[in-house]
């Protein structure tokens, strides 16, 4: 799934689990739950995801930020899923750039934008910097989205 998926919300999965699926590039039933997407993450995701993201993002702020492009590598060579670790941190990124896409309704520059200028409310730091970090950045990001999309100043 791309940027431009998030232009017509209508077309779009229900689900945040499955939106963050689709954006990883996930193997699984046609309609992942919230449980199904956390047991296919706790077990490891394949090196495709953190590519989904890449194509997104730009290589550079996911390949070596998130994940060695070394382990990259060999998890793709090997056939083998990435570590819980690395797995978590690709998820924590694709909720956040999910939860972005839809409040920016899939305008790539907005998104893009946002996602890596620094912000006040996350004393400083850019939302993607912050969701990269851990999952306590990534729900802080989140939550700010929510609260603009509830129409708080942010």
């Amino acid at each position: 799934m791309d940027f431009q998926a998030y232009a017509d919300r209508s077309n779009l999965p229900a689900s945040e689990a499955m939106r963050v699926a689709a954006l990883l590039e996930m193997d699984g039933p046609e309609g992942f739950s919230d449980v199904q997407l956390a047991l296919t993450v706790s077990r490891g995701l394949r090196a495709r995801s953190a590519h989904a993201l890449a194509r997104l993002l730009g290589t550079n702020r996911i390949v070596g930020p998130v994940i060695p492009e070394a382990t990259l590598r060999r998890a793709r060579r090997a056939g083998k899923s990435l570590s819980r670790e690395h797995s978590e941190r690709l998820y924590e990124v694709g909720r956040v750039v999910d939860a972005v896409s839809c409040a920016f309704h899939g305008d790539r520059n907005a998104i893009e934008d946002f996602l890596n200028r620094p912000h006040p409310l996350l004393e400083g730091s850019t939302p993607l910097d912050l969701a990269r970090s851990s999952s306590a950045g990534a729900d802080a990001v989140v939550s700010l989205i929510r609260r603009a999309e509830a129409g708080m100043a942010v």
